[in-house]
Order: C-alpha cells, then sequence, then structure tokens
C-alpha cells in the first residue's frame, strides 16, 4: 500500500507542512499538489467544494506523491466512508466535543474489528494501490479530530484517549468564539494562546499528535516551535488573492498607476 507522508513524519518527529485546498478545481489542485507540501486538505466543510467536486481533486493530489487528505463537512458517517473510498488518507473531523463523538469519527475511519467502516473496491484500491488490505487501510487511514468547542475544552483527556485516534486538530476561529474571544487565524490574544499551547500540553501527555490551522507563514513557524506536528498554512483562495495583491501593488508601486476608486477584497487568514 502507497505511505502516508503525514504518519511517516510523524513517526520521524518533524511537522507537516499541509496546504488547505477551498477552491472547487482540479487544476488548482494539480498546482498545489506540485508546490512541495507534504500533504493537501479537501475543504468540504466551508470550501466551495462537494463530494463529486472533490473526486478529480483527489485524483490530481495523487498524481504525486503528496498526501490526500478531507476534512468532512461534519461527523457522518456517510460522507466519511463515502471520502476514504475516493482516495482520502486523512478524515478531519470538525467540532468534536467528547470521546463518545470522537469514538464515531473513528468507527467510520477504521474497518473491524476497530470500528464499522462498510469494505467496498473503489477508487481507495487505485490510489492506496496493491496489496489494500482491511489492516493496512486500518493502519494508513488517519482520524483526526477537530478541537474547536467549549466541550472539547472540557474532554480534552477523554477524546485524546480514544482508542483508534490518530491526531487532534486546533480551529483556532471556532475555538476563539468558544472561549468569548476576537476570531482571528493567528491570534494573538493570550486567553486564546494558552488555550492553545494547553491542547498541545494535553496531547503530549497522550503521545497525540496535534495539528492547528494557522493564518500564515508566521504563526505557522511560531506553532511548530511550540510543538505542534501539522501545520496548514492558510488556503489556496486566501494565498491567491495575497499573491495577486502583492503582484498588483508592485506593478502600480513601480508605474504610477493608480487603484481603481471601488479597490479590492482583503485576504482572508
Amino acid at each position: 500500500m502507497r505511505e502516508n507522508n503525514v504518519r511517516n513524519i510523524w513517526k520521524a518527529g518533524g511537522a507537516v507542512v499541509n496546504g488547505w485546498l477551498a477552491i472547487p478545481s482540479s487544476i488548482s489542485a494539480e498546482a498545489m499538489a506540485h508546490a512541495g507540501w507534504d500533504s493537501l486538505t479537501i475543504d468540504i466543510q466551508h470550501g466551495l467544494v462537494d463530494y463529486s467536486g472533490a473526486v478529480p481533486m483527489f485524483q490530481a493530489i495523487s498524481s504525486t506523491g503528496v498526501t490526500p487528505m478531507v476534512r468532512v463537512p461534519w461527523n457522518e458517517p456517510g460522507i466519511i466512508m463515502k471520502c476514504l473510498d475516493s482516495g482520502s488518507a486523512g478524515i478531519i473531523c470538525p467540532m468534536i466535543s467528547s470521546r463518545e463523538e470522537a469514538a464515531a469519527l473513528v468507527g467510520a475511519c477504521k474497518y473491524p474489528p476497530i470500528g464499522t467502516r462498510s469494505y467496498a473496491g473503489a477508487r481507495n484500491f487505485i490510489y492506496h494501490g496493491p496489496g489494500y488490505s482491511v489492516q493496512g487501510a486500518n493502519d494508513t487511514v488517519l482520524a483526526i479530530a477537530m478541537i474547536e468547542t467549549e466541550g472539547a475544552l472540557a474532554n480534552l483527556d477523554e477524546i485524546m484517549t480514544t482508542p483508534g485516534l490518530d491526531g487532534i486538530y486546533v480551529g483556532p476561529a471556532d475555538l476563539a468564539l468558544a472561549l468569548g474571544r476576537p476570531v482571528s487565524g493567528s491570534p494573538t490574544d493570550e486567553v486564546v494562546l494558552k488555550e492553545i499551547s494547553r491542547i498541545l500540553e494535553t496531547a503530549r501527555r497522550h503521545n497525540m499528535p496535534a495539528g492547528i490551522h494557522t493564518g500564515g507563514p508566521e504563526f505557522a513557524v511560531k506553532m511548530i516551535k511550540l510543538g505542534y506536528q501539522l501545520v496548514s498554512i492558510t488556503s489556496d483562495v486566501a494565498l491567491l488573492t495575497l499573491a495577486s495583491q502583492q503582484a498588483i501593488a508592485a506593478v502600480r508601486e513601480g508605474s504610477g498607476t493608480t487603484a481603481p476608486a471601488s479597490g479590492g477584497a482583503k485576504a482572508s487568514y
């Protein structure tokens, strides 16, 4: 079976640099896959991608050595199993608030006897390659729970000791909302940063790899130095917007042209 880069980097004690795909395009997914990321996550929760749009994106990513993952819209076994059958090597699931919800995620990601995933020969056989097996899939596919709710903060130990759970992933925006603090992709609020550190400390205590979404390279570096082992750097939409703004600004400054009166949107982090 094809190896999972994320697992391999974690085993070596390193940090995964993960890209985030919100644009429903196999072309942009292919371009991102050739940009040097360790893994790419298709965002079906908040991105503009639906299931049928995700399949050609999985195909584009898997033409490279980059590991494809998906953030599903909810902790629902149907969409989780379909994404795995389409060739996702990992599931990031939002809004996990309890051990029971974490166990349901694991159940949908793993075949019996660990979980309840239904066995079928779909694109997973193509992606993972010769030797695909129940045990191999259980050992390869990642079940990752997002920590971002008030319930999750109260149940960190219970969630992180869920049998079969492979990692956790912090969503800083919803985490800030849960704490009643300002929303930011790269938070500076001390209350939010304190919880980000506490989540990591709990994960370390349970030997649980921890990931986090970030609003840009600077905060991603900060989180890696703190000890997070997977960082996502904003999204393809924000990166495209920011790169366009920087290029336009350079041309306007160099040529003396003026910006249109309507202005433009700021890059979202």
